[in-house]
């Protein structure tokens, strides 16, 4: 029996081990994985496959080989695809380059920043700086891009070829047309010497908006020095301290956090002004229209149009928020009482604990992360046909541990690929929550195998305790919900092309399914199938939810907001030159945009990191907040475990990756196509009190 059959017949029989009464310690295998702790395997005589399974990552030293071997198999593609007469083996071809270089890159990209070896680490950010410099020069490959050229420019041929081949066609056109390899010799040459800088402008600042800042020990009183960390004679701020109740912590923090640095402004100038200048290089009015091309929105002023409607609707209830706070502000601290912007995420913390009991540690004994595993195993099983199995890893194969792997199988399609669940706190993690494609999804001709994807989950969990397993808080629990939606994103679809896998999106529809996973994720009749105290096993209350769900209304409109300051900002900045500094700029739009005043000597978008990876496109969490919004209510409010309706959804929404555009995927799921009076409309209407029944009575 192959691996795969075993798979198969394990989930065909999986009804042994789920649903059997659970007492307080049975749990099924995924549950159990998780809920144990890792056991290291000793093995002297297994050889390592490598990191992934890829044997050459066995040390550090292999990333220079796996590169090697990638930039030699580019070359004789590069001759493969310039010789071959255009048609659909062109794309084929130019997605098997994506593919070899990404293979390598996509794998680098993820150890040069999680690896615990330093080693790999460095030699993983040298592999990242090899193969991207080599992709700059396909992206200005003239005779590369012939071929491209030749076929899209053949109407007899390009009407031969089907709906996916000529879109993915027209996407790596795209990439040749903003590396400007429709100009010149000479400003070809300054694109790529703009894109060169551009990359190291990109780095420095985001290296620079993690840095903390520091501070002489005795301007900041004695009593509060605990607060901070101590590098001798200094106090090290590297955070907000957003949730700490002293006040005057959270406005040394914010000031001192915030303080201006001169190079990091320098930088920040440079970078939005070489976006600037490529932008118009090749083509377009400004880096955002460059950047919205492909998107749901398209253009810049559709975005704008979106986020002064959004407030617009949002103002009345916004300024009732901001009342609130300040009213307990005053409550709290009569003395000073003027509402700053330190004291939003604080003060709309105790007004939502305040009015409904919502205390993380009431919540987390019924939320072990193994019951969430099994709560995740089992929404998937019954909207999908699909299960998380455990597996255990090859030596050499991880990383960590403490990492577990997990192959995605459908029961009737078989092993669909695999999650990599990096989930546990360790010293130079980053502490942050994200999903890495390491390997993306495709059809191989030379095969005649589909080439299964490969994903990374990364989550910064505490440990497992002698005692307790790992206990969630409802907040890391919809993060574990929400990064699952990504990596099953990239397990469901099944694109003939890994160019448009998976999250391979527009980024303002990449966050739709792991948005739509939040509302499944607070959903009691989703939630009463996992949630059970881990020493007792009774449920979580229903009532404990529902208080759940109704505070995330409180301050609500505040918060989006908040949200709209900083998308109209990321606008602001990417689109045409403003003749003002980008703190004068960002204390314009605080003024107009949020409401709470600026505070002098600050620079908050020097802390901005989502200006690199999301640079004119921040507006997209609100825009797929909306569309999952809608989603939801139209398609599972009713019944959240419906077999047809995740049929569905998988048909129409996650299996196209990026190879059809991305309002079409939206408009078959909805059977209509919304506006952004829609989109503003869901977003303003889910602050209503009890909203999901109203929705359920009226479509009932």
């Amino acid at each position: 029996m192959s691996p795969c059959q075993r798979l198969l017949s394990f989930v065909k029989h999986r009804s042994l081990w789920t649903h059997v009464h659970r007492n307080v310690t049975t749990w099924s295998p995924v549950g159990a994985a998780f809920n144990a702790r890792p056991t290291r395997r000793v093995d002297l005589f297994e050889k390592s496959v490598g990191l992934f399974g890829v044997p050459e990552l066995n040390c550090p030293a292999g990333f220079q080989a796996a590169t090697r071997t990638a930039l030699k198999d580019t070359e004789l593609l590069v001759q493969k695809t310039c010789s071959c007469l255009p048609g659909a083996e062109t794309v084929e071809s130019f997605d098997q380059l994506s593919d070899g270089l990404c293979k390598v890159a996509d794998l680098a990209d993820f150890v040069k920043v999680a690896h615990p070896d330093p080693a790999f680490r460095e030699a993983a950010e040298k592999t990242c700086v090899e193969i991207g410099t080599v992709v700059e020069k396909l992206n200005t490959n003239v005779e590369l891009c012939r071929s491209l050229k030749d076929l899209l420019d053949d109407p007899d041929i390009v009407a031969q070829l089907d709906p996916d081949t000529r879109r993915v066609a027209e996407l790596f056109m795209f990439d040749f047309e903003i590396s400007g390899i429709h100009l010149d010799d000479k400003l070809r040459k300054e694109a790529v010497a703009l894109h060169v800088k551009l990359l190291d402008l990109s780095n420095e600042f985001l290296v620079g908006s993690h840095m903390p800042n520091r501070i002489a020990r005795s301007v900041i009183p004695e009593h509060l020095h605990l607060h901070f960390a101590n590098e001798g004679s200094f106090i090290q701020v590297s955070g907000l301290h957003a949730d700490t109740p002293d006040d005057l912590v959270r406005e040394i923090a914010y000031r001192i956090y915030l303080y201006p640095n001169a190079d990091l402004l320098k930088c920040l100038e440079e970078l939005l002004k070489c976006r600037y200048k490529m932008a118009k290089l090749v083509g377009y009015e400004s880096f955002a229209h460059r950047a919205l091309k492909g998107t749901m929105a398209k253009t810049p002023e559709t975005v704008m149009s979106f986020l002064q409607m959004l407030t617009d609707k949002l103002s009345d209830r916004t300024a009732q928020d901001f009342k609130m706070m300040s009213d307990m502000k005053k409550k709290l601290n009569p003395r000073n009482s003027e509402l700053m912007p330190w004291d939003h995420p604080f003060l709309s913390g105790v007004l939502r604990a305040e009015r409904y009991n919502i205390e993380p540690s009431l919540y987390s004994p019924y939320l072990s992360l193994g019951a969430c595993m099994e709560g995740l195993n089992n929404l998937f099983s019954q909207l999908y046909g699909v299960s998380l199995m455990s597996e255990h890893p090859s030596a050499g194969e991880l990383w960590s541990e403490d990492v577990r792997k997990l192959a995605v199988v459908h029961e009737k399609e078989g092993l669909l690929g695999y999650i990599y669940c990096d989930f546990f706190q360790r010293s130079e993690k980053p502490h942050q929550d994200c999903h890495f494609t390491i390997r993306g999804g495709r059809w191989c001709r030379k095969t005649g195998q589909y080439q299964l994807p490969v994903v990374v989950l990364m989550l910064s969990l505490p440990h497992p305790t002698k005692s307790a397993p790992t206990l969630l808080t409802p907040g890391m629990m919809e993060n574990l919900f929400h990064e699952m939606g990504h990596a099953m994103h990239s397990m469901l679809g099944r694109t003939r092309y890994q160019h448009v896998t998976g999250t391979r999106c527009a980024t303002d529809f990449a966050e739709v399914p792991s948005i739509l996973m939040e509302y499944f994720a607070t959903d009691y009749r989703v939630i009463s199938q996992f949630a059970r105290h881990y020493e007792t096993g009774q449920p979580l209350p229903e009532s404990m939810v529902s208080r759940l769900c109704e505070s995330k209304k409180v301050c609500g409109a505040a918060d989006i907001q908040l949200q709209i300051f900083y998308a109209v900002l990321d606008q602001i900045y990417h689109g045409k030159p403003q003749n003002h500094s980008t703190t004068e700029i960002l204390k314009e739009m605080q003024q107009k945009f949020y409401g709470l005043p600026y505070t002098s000597n600050t620079a908050w978008q020097l802390r901005f990191s989502h200006l690199i990876g999301y640079g004119a496109k921040y507006y997209s969490y609100l825009m797929s907040r909306a569309v999952a919004s809608m989603v939801w209510r139209q398609c599972f409010v009713q019944d959240p475990l419906n077999r047809d309706m995740g049929e569905r959804y998988r048909r129409e929404m996650l299996a196209h990756g990026g190879a059809k555009e991305p309002m079409l995927m939206v408009e078959g799921m909805l059977q209509r196509r919304p506006s952004i009076e829609d989109f503003v409309d869901a977003l303003v209407s889910e602050l209503n009190p009890n909203f999901e029944t109203f929705i359920m009575d009226s479509e009932s």
